[in-house]
């Protein structure tokens, strides 16, 4: 079992990280759509906007258990795939019949 103060670290390492991925992301977006040269005080309404969404973001991702969301579609579509197969072979089945 994974101790409390681990998953902690985890949280706040993914929280760092998106925090820094948030602000070079605005950064690029800014620069590359207006063109603006970069200014500390941009910077900081920057960072002042990343953390917000960052924590929001890290919420969102906590609650959801990506690996159980992907088996559920990966099952849907293998089980859906199989049904077919199945029912191609009683088509076949049935034309050799007749």
């Amino acid at each position: 079992m994974v101790s409390k103060w681990k998953k902690l670290e985890v949280m706040f390492e993914f929280l760092l990280f998106g925090i820094l991925i948030g602000i070079t992301e605005d950064i690029i977006a800014i620069k590359l759509t207006t063109g603006a040269s970069i200014t500390p005080r941009m910077i900081g309404i920057i960072v002042l906007i990343a953390i917000p969404f960052a924590i929001i973001g890290e919420m969102i991702a906590d609650r959801i258990n990506l690996a159980r969301t992907f088996k559920k579609i990966s099952d849907g579509i293998n089980h859906r795939k199989n049904n077919k197969q199945i029912h191609m072979k009683e088509q076949n089945r049935k034309i050799k019949k007749d």
